[in-house]
């Protein structure tokens, strides 16, 4: 019974294309032994059931017969940079088959700036950078941030963010999505760690991104923000499409635990859903309340230029 819902799966995630050749080219199998297997001659071994699961992202939560149970996956520990460029590397992998899928979804709980945007080769991902492994290094090397020459940029970044630009965004801000930024920005001047003439150079770089969003809103159809104040944002992300989804929780700053289980992520998009209704739509709203608050964020931003002098 279990290998004939997992043979489903498969078939419904590979549309026309001919499900033993599938088999064969995965589990690395000639493909006669492939039929015997999806003819049900033949039982997957553990491995093979496991490897195909891993291949085309199935779930195994509806094979253990329990509503209430789940199998996640969780992202590597992060302690070095190189851990750090690998992160983004996985995920790259794990989102790659949302690529070429026009009807895929994204859906972001931003209680900061998504990471995406913060991964390219600025001097505001340079900062971000130096303030992910000055958090999560355990040996804690406060070095001061004109000193800092550690890779934090790679070519799978770049590809990261151009899938996440490519995808159907709705993303969920309130006016505290910006705070963390503006807090390590003051926090790492404050202790002596960055000059002045960084500070304004990487809060020029934030105000730049700021108004490329406030821009998006207004001329991309596959981009949206809404402005919700009266729930508290978790940075949770939900991918999805017609033929599977990924639903990310965080449990520490690069450390999510991951399922594609449908019923979990079916849940999300409804809370998703939920605090749309109650949200206020950037998009659609008029000039004023748009303006209204990016101003807000811009005029953080100048604020902390100011005051840090």
């Amino acid at each position: 019974m279990h290998q004939e819902a997992l043979l489903k799966e498969i078939r419904r995630k590979i549309g026309d294309r001919s499900l033993n050749d599938e088999i064969a080219n995965i589990l690395n199998i000639s493909y006669d032994a492939a039929h015997r297997r999806t003819s049900m001659k033949a039982k997957f071994s553990f491995e093979e059931a496991l490897e195909l699961a891993k291949y085309y992202q199935i779930s195994l939560d509806q094979f253990l017969g329990t509503e209430n149970q789940l199998v996640v996956k969780r992202t590597q520990p992060v302690r070095t940079t190189e851990d750090l460029l690998n992160y983004f590397e996985n995920s790259l992998k794990i989102l790659n088959v949302f690529q070429n899928i026009t009807h895929s979804k994204v859906f972001y709980s931003a209680k900061d700036i998504p990471f995406f945007y913060t991964i390219t080769d600025s001097i505001l991902s340079r900062f971000k950078f130096y303030v992910w492994m000055n958090l999560l290094n355990q040996d804690k090397f406060l070095s001061p941030f004109h000193e800092f020459n550690m890779e934090y940029h790679s070519v799978k970044n770049e590809m990261l963010k151009d899938l996440y630009d490519k995808q159907n965004v709705t993303e969920i801000w309130n006016d505290t999505t910006i705070m963390s930024a503006l807090r390590q920005i003051s926090f790492y001047y404050e202790m002596g760690l960055l000059k002045k003439s960084d500070v304004d150079l990487i809060l020029d770089d934030l105000r730049k991104l700021i108004e490329e969003l406030e821009s998006k809103t207004l001329e991309k159809t596959n981009f949206q923000i809404y402005v919700n104040d009266l729930v508290i944002l978790n940075n949770s992300i939900l991918f999805k499409n017609e033929q599977q989804c990924s639903f990310f929780v965080p449990f520490s700053m690069f450390g999510y635990m991951m399922t594609n289980d449908k019923l979990t992520c079916e849940d999300s998009l409804s809370y998703f859903e939920h605090q749309i209704k109650n949200s206020k739509s950037l998009n659609e709203s008029g000039n004023r309340e748009r303006k209204m608050f990016f101003n807000k964020m811009y005029e953080q931003i100048d604020r902390l230029k100011q005051n840090l002098l």
